[in-house]
């Protein structure tokens, strides 16, 4: 694999890191306001 290649491939790595990231917060954000939502 040549170093550009790596390259690549990290920056895809990362970027697919930084979605499950967000997807993750919007999840606990969820539950949250649900949790808030049903103690009302």
């Amino acid at each position: 694999m040549t170093p550009e290649e790596q390259k690549l491939v990290q920056e895809r790595q990362r970027a697919r890191a930084r979605i499950m990231a967000m997807i993750l917060a919007a999840l606990v954000v969820l539950f949250f306001a649900i949790t808030i939502a049903k103690m009302a």
